[in-house]
């Protein structure tokens, strides 16, 4: 391969590994935002925490993987973003700190001030990335002030702009709701019952916020102008993701639009990278200071090297987790054996 499909081949894994993340840790997150609501007493919170127990730490290697990626192949993008962003990737990786730690120290004292606690705290370690993940690809998808020497000069609270917001709550709302199916597929007794009457509740306003989302980005970013067969299809499984959701919940087949919400990510994700191609950081200072895969990236034989070893080693974890995710497919009942 030359070097131009080298840099093509990584911007594609890039976002196939933004994929596999937010397909996996978005029911992840969601399941932690409503483990405060859809839990009424302790048994019930232990069982809702042990559907993602064996997994979610697991699941966050994707985000790992994909920032070391993004490290190694496009040096120059990693670091316009990560000082850039640098403010609210903290407040992230505080909130996913909070979050692993909330995981272990819930199950060390039985007092139920000390587990409420922590319960609260992975509410808030889960809801906070869901949203914060939404503003920084909105932010990313309308551009942001990079100058010419790749260095983000614009403030944290020029992030904080209402599309970007809007994005923030399609991630919120969608996560929320691919979780409540999860759920629904995963808890038995009246948690899948009240996880099944979340996911019928929260379709129609993830739908009506992904619309004004998608209206908004014909105004405030230049889809319009970048239109390919990438976007296209990325928008139209996005739609008929969340349509057949909608279809598939109100027939209470759960399985099937757990599907759709997986289908709408994955669509996202495809109409972000898709719009986006061959740029990975648009710049709204003038197009010329644009970082793009080809003045961000890594050298030739560096590129090389990256690649034999991730068609080496991503096989092996991509089996490994899907031994694990084969290994705990039971379904979590009252007489189930919870550790948390």
């Amino acid at each position: 391969m030359d070097y131009q499909a080298l840099q093509s081949l990584w911007f594609l894994l890039i976002a196939v590994l933004f994929t596999g993340f937010l397909f996996l840790e978005g029911f992840d997150y969601g399941v932690g935002i409503l483990l405060p609501f859809v839990a009424k007493n302790d048994r019930e919170r232990r069982l809702v925490i042990n559907t993602i127990g064996p997994v979610w730490d697991g699941n966050e290697v994707w985000l790992l993987t994909a920032g070391g990626a993004m490290f190694a192949a496009f040096p120059n993008w990693y670091a316009t973003l990560f000082s850039g962003f640098y403010l609210a990737l903290f407040v992230i990786l505080i909130a996913l700190i909070v979050r692993g730690v909330a995981f272990e120290f819930r199950s060390k004292d039985n007092a139920p001030r000390w587990r409420a606690l922590w319960d609260w705290a992975i509410f808030i370690g889960s809801a906070l990335p869901a949203l914060l993940w939404g503003v920084a690809f909105g932010n990313i998808l309308r551009g942001v002030a990079i100058d010419g020497t790749m260095t983000y000069v614009g403030t944290f609270f020029d992030l904080l702009n209402p599309y970007s917001l809007v994005g923030g709550l399609v991630t919120l709302t969608l996560f929320i709701l691919h979780g409540a199916l999860f759920l629904e597929m995963k808890a038995g007794d009246t948690v899948q019952e009240r996880a099944g009457q979340i996911a019928r509740r929260f379709w129609l306003p993830v739908t009506l916020i992904a619309v004004v989302f998608v209206v908004l980005s014909a105004f405030e970013t230049d889809i319009l102008d970048n239109l390919n067969p990438a976007n296209v299809l990325g928008l139209v499984a996005a739609v008929g993701g969340l349509l057949a959701t909608g279809y598939f919940v109100f027939k209470a087949q759960f399985g099937r639009a757990f599907a759709g919400t997986a289908l709408t990510i994955v669509g996202v994700v495809a109409l972000i990278f898709g719009t986006l191609f061959p740029r990975v950081m648009p710049s709204s200072l003038g197009a010329e200071f644009n970082l793009t895969i080809y003045n961000a990236s890594s050298s030739f034989y560096t590129l090389q090297v990256m690649t034999v070893i991730a068609l080496t080693l991503v096989p092996i974890v991509l089996a490994y987790q899907a031994w694990t995710y084969w290994t705990f497919r039971k379904r979590l009942t009252s007489e189930s054996h919870l550790e948390y």
